[in-house]
């Protein structure tokens, strides 16, 4: 059980406000930021359960907001379906493995991608290709979702690389996350690791998360789109930057 006290409620609020900003200027990083640092206080279970919530509703928000849903959905449910139906799988694996061991894993995999997407390497995606390499891609993504409570690697790369404008990608990434955040909240049911107090408290972080989102959108609204892919690049970076050492930190503890 969940024990609340003055401390864990204000540190959770502000988890929650940094998260939902950055989630709300570069469209991820929301689960990524909040089960990170909340996993230090609270364990990595219970950190799962406390991002549902804020996860779910601020991704909602964003898959259903930009007005290219049928358009996207048509060019990319058999990337989305894949990352759904692998979620359990990595799940039943984090259960099986060493705390840490699947945040180190991540962190190094954000970092390999963004450095070079950094200094000026791309990668684009044919299109008679666009299918094939987004099931893979969704199997993978699927199964390291289950594992860290991260929706992002490799998902956002493959994303990215379809060349989609940003708006698109921002949706594209919504959708993304919110059908990980449904199988995620239905996985960690199946497997007994969903509390109530946690699903309670869950809810009630919705308030700093949106209020985040909202300041972090009206911030990236002046921002061009070569520099908004630059930024997702940077948050990608900084993430697996912060995953490695708090990876090694768990495994240690």
């Amino acid at each position: 059980m969940l024990a609340v006290g003055p401390g864990l409620i204000m540190i959770s609020i502000l988890v929650f406000l940094v998260a939902g900003f950055v989630k709300g200027l570069v469209g991820l990083g929301l689960p990524t930021i909040g089960l990170g640092l909340m996993t230090v206080f609270v364990g990595v279970e219970k950190a799962m359960v406390l991002i549902l919530w804020p996860a779910f509703l601020t991704n909602l928000w964003q898959a259903l907001s930009g007005g290219y849903l049928k358009a996207l959905l048509e060019r990319l449910w058999p990337f989305l379906t894949a990352a759904v139906l692998m979620l359990a799988l990595g799940t039943f694996i984090l259960t099986q493995l060493p705390e840490g061991a699947a945040d180190l894993l991540l962190g190094f995999l954000m970092v390999a991608y963004a450095t070079p997407m950094l200094i000026g390497v791309s990668l684009s995606i044919p299109e008679q290709m666009v299918t094939p390499i987004g099931i893979v891609v969704g199997l993978i993504n699927g199964v390291m979702s289950g594992l860290t409570g991260s929706y992002s690697v490799p998902g956002v790369m493959y994303l990215q690389a379809l060349g989609l404008p940003r708006d698109q990608l921002i949706q594209a990434m919504g959708l993304l996350f919110l059908l990980s955040t449904i199988a995620l909240g239905a996985s960690l049911g199946g497997f007994g690791l969903m509390g109530g107090r946690e699903a309670l408290a869950s809810l009630l972080l919705l308030v700093p998360a949106l209020s985040g989102v909202w300041f972090g959108q009206s911030i990236r609204k002046n921002v061009s789109e070569a520099v908004f892919r630059r930024l997702i690049l940077a948050a990608i970076l900084a993430l697996g930057l912060y995953l490695i050492p708090l990876g090694i930190w768990r495994l240690v503890q």
